[in-house]
């Protein structure tokens, strides 16, 4: 589903893309690929991911579909949200109530608190992708986070960190995870504030740097739960 949507972005956004520097090589801007065949790609893939979920539980799968439509229309919340980075975090957050129902059979309300962290998440770490395309986003008429908080951008950023990271916690105190989550939270946080220096100067560079560097973040985060259940 993730995929889908990367095709389904490019797809909607191939006649900005043409405009963006970042953006501009990518195979339907470029041409190199018709639409088509992008909308193809995203057909067949949705096709697997229903086929998987037809495994799962009645409740799974109703919530399979709304994660298809959050997937299928967030590539034109940009046209309509001034912050559609929480749209994302929504989008790219829902499969962590559908594995809940997968496993328990129901959504608890622990869930919900995990995807609201993931949303928090997601305005941080796509305004970092964000800021990269600020000036062309300006010409071209595209709107993100990083033009609506304007001067606030990096105090949005961190920000943002700061309550995902509050929630984590609050979770990790509520169902009993031990040191080890504690020390790679702690380390997760320390990777947050290297984005800090990063993306301070607003060099887009240094911004997109950061952007990549959420790889540690989720990787950190994720290797402290694993280890805490082992």
């Amino acid at each position: 589903m993730r995929s889908v949507g990367c095709a389904l972005n490019d797809y909607a956004d191939r006649g900005f893309d043409r405009h963006v520097r970042r953006t501009i090589h990518r195979p339907l801007a470029a041409g190199r690929m018709a639409p088509w065949e992008a909308m193809a790609v995203a057909v067949f893939l949705a096709i697997i991911a229903f086929i998987l979920v037809l495994a799962l539980n009645p409740m799974t799968r109703m919530l399979g579909v709304c994660a298809l439509f959050l997937a299928g229309s967030y590539p034109f919340m940009k046209r309509v949200f001034s912050i559609p980075q929480a749209y994302l975090g929504i989008a790219f957050g829902f499969g962590i109530p559908m594995a809940f129902s997968a496993v328990r059979g129901e959504v608890p309300s622990t869930a919900w608190v995990l995807l609201a962290a993931n949303v928090f998440w997601s305005i941080a770490y796509d305004t970092e992708y964000a800021m990269v395309d600020r000036d062309d986003d300006i010409r071209i008429g595209i709107r993100s986070a990083a033009i609506t908080l304007g001067r606030f951008d990096v105090v949005g950023i961190m920000s943002c960190y700061g309550v995902m990271f509050g929630i984590y916690g609050w979770v990790g105190i509520r169902i009993g995870l031990g040191a080890p989550f504690w020390m790679f939270w702690s380390s997760a946080v320390v990777c947050a504030a290297y984005h800090y220096q990063l993306i301070k100067g607003r060099v887009p560079k240094r911004c997109f740097a950061a952007f990549l560097h959420n790889n540690w973040v989720g990787g950190l985060l994720f290797a402290g739960v694993a280890l805490s259940y082992s």
